[in-house]
């Protein structure tokens, strides 16, 4: 008997490496028998008839046992080797990040004109990426979102950096100057590019800025599986950490910009509320007496109001905040100022320049609650007896601060104190960090509420 030909149809290989001709071979690979080269879980099922078959003409036509058939189908285990994170668990973004090619906005087809930029602020880039982190923007490299850019992490730092188009891994760079990891700001981008197979590790992150004093962790804002996150990643990242490269956009305005922090969420009120990690970022200059006050309305009003509520000023808001000034704004201020404890016209209700660095730094004494004293010394008695919460800006790596050390020993009474090897004592350290983010935690917390940065409501359950 002739052995029946057997025929598959494919096209041959291209030697093109664009991110298309790429994902088309990988799409190719799905549709491919595993003898050449297919994938061995999208094709079991086909594997199991044809040896169903195959055995049907050796036997005469006799069937194989149906569970032979079925065992034929089952694609083999395999291992999870994907890198993990520092808690052990697999890092869920790995090296599988695949992204489309470079296209214009809104996935429009044809050829891409080519992308230009203009000037953005360090903290705008940084607003921008949080809106699809907000968004939970599911991860796609062929879907667009509403605002016209790729769902995947190149089309992630092209949205960031505002370009007039999507780019990809493989042109990021030119919109970029490379600098050096000591040079880092928020909104730098480590990009990792390999040209011999970009789909197999290409990433892009947009850097956040430090969450130790060693340097060894970043806030890396980024488009990975299953949808934008932001989250604490080990320098350079998780997987090919030497192939990251940083790089400057040449679009940013305030290039040397002061230092600051991004902001990280406390359970306290749900709000964005304190600063982490004492990391590099713009402070949005203080706008001038002008923009505040009766008559004023500006945006200006609206990140000074947003920023007294994550101080703990929400009381005095019914509504809003919003761009126009308010009698609401004016109390909030003056609260904000006697907690300092200035007095007199530096406590007028009226943001100045101190006020408004303060404010955006995260720096000096939280609002208190209604009816606690506004006394100027930190660490004096707070309600149900627990001392005064300090501040955020107390918490920062390089900082020395007795209430560092009073949190330290709390922590040590409370059980949570394992990732001391010595102290604890007054200057901030990453064993601090780690026992706050346990103690975060163990109240049921996740994502920025347990990063280890204490904020008021951290405080307070840690000292009740």
């Amino acid at each position: 008997m002739e052995d029946a030909p057997v025929f598959v149809e494919f096209a041959p290989e291209s030697d093109c490496d664009c991110p298309g001709c790429i994902h088309g071979r990988r799409s190719m690979a799905h549709a491919l028998p595993t003898r050449l080269g297919g994938h061995p879980a999208a094709h079991g099922a086909r594997r199991a008839l044809v040896l169903v078959a195959a055995a049907g003409t050796v036997l005469g036509g006799q069937a194989l046992p149906a569970t032979a058939a079925a065992g034929a189908g089952t694609p083999p285990t395999r291992p999870d080797t994907r890198p993990t994170g520092p808690d052990g668990r697999p890092a869920e973004d790995g090296p599988d990040t695949p992204q489309g090619s470079a296209s214009p906005l809104h996935g429009g087809s044809g050829t891409p004109a080519a992308s230009t930029y203009g000037t953005i602020t360090r903290t705008e880039i940084i607003e921008r990426a949080r809106a699809w982190i907000a968004a939970r923007v599911p991860y796609s490299m062929s879907a667009y979102w509403a605002d016209g850019y790729r769902q995947d992490c190149s089309g992630f730092v092209s949205m960031a950096w505002n370009l007039s188009g999507n780019e990809w891994t493989g042109s990021l760079d030119k919109y970029a100057d490379r600098i050096s990891k000591e040079q880092l700001q928020p909104g730098d981008m480590l990009l990792f590019h390999n040209p011999a197979n970009p789909t197999n590790g290409s990433h892009v992150t947009i850097f956040g800025g430090w969450t130790d004093s060693t340097r060894t962790h970043y806030v890396a804002y980024e488009q990975a599986r299953p949808h934008a996150r932001k989250r604490a990643t080990p320098y350079a990242y998780w997987s090919n950490p030497d192939r990251y490269l940083a790089y400057r956009f040449k679009g940013v305005a305030d290039a040397e910009g002061p230092e600051d922090a991004g902001e990280v969420e406390d359970p306290a009120d749900g709000t964005a509320s304190g600063k982490v990690i004492g990391a590099a970022s713009a402070v949005p200059r203080y706008p001038g007496a002008k923009a505040f006050g009766p008559g004023a309305d500006n945006p200006y009003v609206t990140r000074l109001g947003k920023a007294l509520i994550a101080r703990g000023g929400q009381r005095f808001y019914q509504s809003g905040p919003g761009p126009r000034w308010t009698e609401a704004d004016r109390r909030a201020t003056r609260a904000f100022q006697l907690a300092q404890g200035w007095r007199g016209a530096d406590a007028d209700g009226l943001p100045g320049p101190r006020t408004w660095s303060y404010l955006m730094k995260g720096e000096g004494r939280d609002i208190p609650a209604a009816g606690a004293s506004t006394g100027a010394h930190a660490g004096s008695a707070g309600p149900q007896g627990a001392p005064g919460f300090p501040g955020r800006g107390v918490f920062r790596p390089g900082r020395s601060h007795a209430a560092i050390e009073r949190l330290g020993r709390q922590l040590v009474r409370k059980g949570f104190g394992r990732h001391y090897a010595r102290g604890p004592g007054p200057v901030w350290s990453e064993s601090d960090r780690r026992n706050v983010e346990a103690f975060q935690r163990a109240q049921g917390w996740r994502g920025a509420a347990a990063d280890g940065y204490p904020g008021p409501e951290t405080w307070r359950r840690l000292f009740r």
